[in-house]
């Protein structure tokens, strides 16, 4: 018996006052409201109407039951009608979950956007390495990187792939050298990212000419997060496999360089999970469409930049030694020159001059991302194309010299 229907069919008699007119406006038959109302008072074991030939009327536990099933009803309607709604705009909580790297990246912006066409929805975003259980946990979607989707019953839609490169920072290569071969990666400290889905921490497993080859390394740190290597290779601590899309700022900046970009990595695939694609609500259809337009185009660019950007090159090494400890001498000076409290004419004359490397300090912090990229530039040249060229690299940078004359007479008067 379906209790909710006959409930209706009840209220439409009440209304209407006989069968007939409840039956025509409910387009069914007399015989068949007749039959509702019988049925309902059976389940009750009570009357709620007594009939005569003539009319119709409620006793009084009729009357107190369709005050019921009018508050019944109406939240019924009120419940189907917010549903529907759901279907139609996107209201509510959007709960999401994501690797802490894709949504520093791509994510975060994505949201941004979505908040700005929906406002009435509130984004609850919760941020782990591991694959969630999206029904367990009450999430609507996970965004993950991964190398292959595990088997469930999860609907997935894939975002694109970013490549792996192995990256090492400018100072680490100027003191260590750079390797010319995969081999060579065994005289190297080689920070290991922990629970990457594409390969062992310890096993690194690259394709070039050779064919397929996998390696294994060693060094002096593992780490379980992309964001915590990146910083850990911008110290100069070794290097490292990252994402393209953890290690593209830091390459913008020159904080980090590309190695061995003649060997390639297994590639890392970035899906959207979510439950279900049957009656799929408002907000979760909103924000698929959104982050398959937005997160593919920006992981597109993001690889075409990735292949314009230089490279670090092996036997370049005793330029970028030199280079860097010219760099090293001329921050020191220009250190000296700040402690002078020199006037502003005499520190920009003095700190040109010190300055005239332009890998001036560019090793020991940041600075604009022009210079940096001049000074890996500078240290990590295409191969040369002719003996001039050659001579060029292998030369060693000539010492930097500075007039401190005036700088000691500005040094005596600051302390007098």
């Amino acid at each position: 018996m379906d209790t909710l229907q006959n409930m209706r069919v009840f209220m439409r008699v009440v209304e209407t006052g006989s069968f007939t007119a409840a039956a025509q406006q409910m387009a069914t038959t007399t015989a068949h409201v007749s039959r509702s109302i019988s049925d309902l008072e059976t389940h009750l074991r009570t009357r709620l109407l007594n009939r005569t030939t003539r009319r119709l009327a409620m006793t009084e536990a009729g009357e107190r039951y369709l005050h019921r099933c009018e508050q019944i009803v109406a939240y019924v309607d009120e419940a189907e009608a917010e549903a529907r709604h759901a279907q139609a705009r996107p209201a509510g909580t959007l709960r999401l979950h994501a690797m802490a790297s894709l949504a520093q990246h791509y994510l975060m912006s994505a949201i941004a956007r979505y908040h700005e066409k929906y406002p009435e929805v509130f984004v609850d975003l919760t941020l782990s390495q591991r694959m969630p259980d999206l029904l367990e946990e009450g999430l609507d979607v996970s965004v993950i990187v991964s190398s292959q989707l595990p088997d469930s019953g999860l609907i997935s839609q894939k975002l694109g792939e970013s490549r792996t490169i192995v990256c090492a920072s400018p100072r680490y290569l100027a003191r260590r050298g750079t390797p010319a071969t995969l081999a060579d990666l065994a005289n190297h400290d080689c920070v290991q990212l922990q629970g990457a889905s594409t390969f062992a921490s310890d096993r690194w497993t690259f394709t070039g000419a050779e064919g397929e080859q996998t390696i294994t390394v060693k060094g002096p740190l593992r780490v379980n997060g992309a964001e915590s290597l990146r910083n850990a290779l911008e110290e100069g601590m070794g290097i490292g496999i990252l994402p393209a899309f953890s290690a593209l700022e830091s390459m913008r900046s020159c904080a980090l360089v590309r190695i061995l970009p003649e060997y390639t990595l297994p590639a890392l695939s970035v899906y959207a999970l979510y439950p279900s694609r049957q009656y799929l609500d408002a907000k979760i259809r909103a924000w698929i469409e959104l982050i398959r337009q937005e997160v593919t185009d920006a992981m597109a660019a993001d690889d075409t930049e990735l292949c314009s950007l230089p490279c670090a090159r092996a036997g370049a090494a005793a330029t970028a030694v030199a280079a860097f400890e010219a760099a090293e001498a001329a921050a020191a000076t220009a250190d000296a020159v700040r402690a002078a409290d020199l006037t502003t004419a005499g520190a920009a004359s003095l700190t040109a001059a010190v300055m005239a490397p332009p890998l001036a300090r560019t090793m020991r912090a940041p600075r604009s991302a022009s210079a940096r990229r001049g000074a890996a530039e500078a240290i990590f040249p295409e191969p040369p194309a002719s003996a001039e060229e050659l001579g060029t690299l292998t030369n060693p940078v000539p010492p930097v010299v500075a007039d401190t004359t005036d700088l000691q007479e500005k040094t005596s008067e600051h302390s007098s």
